[in-house]
């Protein structure tokens, strides 16, 4: 066999091995993605779970004086402002004030931060905001000098909602966004922990 004939068959051996390679390389990569979709979807639908649970544990109209296990919370419907107010404070910081159930023409909350103040919306609904809660929080915002807005739900938001919010420096946090905030916070204190030293208990 000459050079030259033997030069040839190691080059087509290179190729099929570069070929197989990519295969099997491609072959990976596919696997993982379908891998890393199918935990999204699982990681959405928990999330979800929770969003369904926090509209359980604070909505109004449920008969409290059914029967439950201990596994399950149940709190008075005004409290929702107060669980969504803590999870905005931890995320944010500044000074938080939450308005009495009564009287609040909208406002759930007032969060005062250095960059000046914020007004929220808590909304514990199983069917989507409509674009009057944001236009409140709008009005609101124009009134009292405020420099953003926020609506929070354990739904969702209309189409009209989401176009309305536009560019109002309102931020629309859904049901879903709230279990991620909420969750957060939850990791937040874990990482102060285990960055404390004995001598700071």
């Amino acid at each position: 066999m000459d050079t030259q004939t033997i030069i040839v068959f190691a080059a087509i051996a290179i190729t099929l091995g570069s070929i197989f390679h990519s295969l099997r390389l491609k072959s990976k990569h596919n696997d993982f993605a379908d891998l890393l979709l199918d935990q999204i979807e699982q990681d959405l639908e928990l999330r979800k779970t929770l969003a369904m649970g926090l509209y359980l544990r604070f909505a109004k109209g449920v008969d409290r004086n059914i029967p439950h296990g201990q596994s399950f919370i149940k709190e008075e419907p005004d409290q929702f402002e107060h669980f969504v107010a803590d999870i905005i404070e931890a995320k944010f910081g500044g000074d938080m004030f939450v308005s009495k159930a009564s009287g609040d023409y909208g406002v759930n909350f007032e969060n005062r931060r250095e960059e000046g103040l914020y007004l929220g919306q808590a909304l514990c609904t199983a069917e989507d905001v409509t674009y009057e809660s944001v236009a409140l929080i709008h009005s609101n915002m124009n009134k009292w000098g405020a420099v953003g807005g926020y609506v929070i739900t354990t739904a969702g938001f209309t189409e009209k909602a989401i176009n309305y919010a536009d560019g109002l420096g309102i931020e629309l946090i859904n049901g879903v966004e709230l279990v991620t905030m909420w969750l957060e916070t939850f990791e937040e204190d874990t990482a102060y922990l285990k960055n404390l030293s004995p001598s700071d208990i």
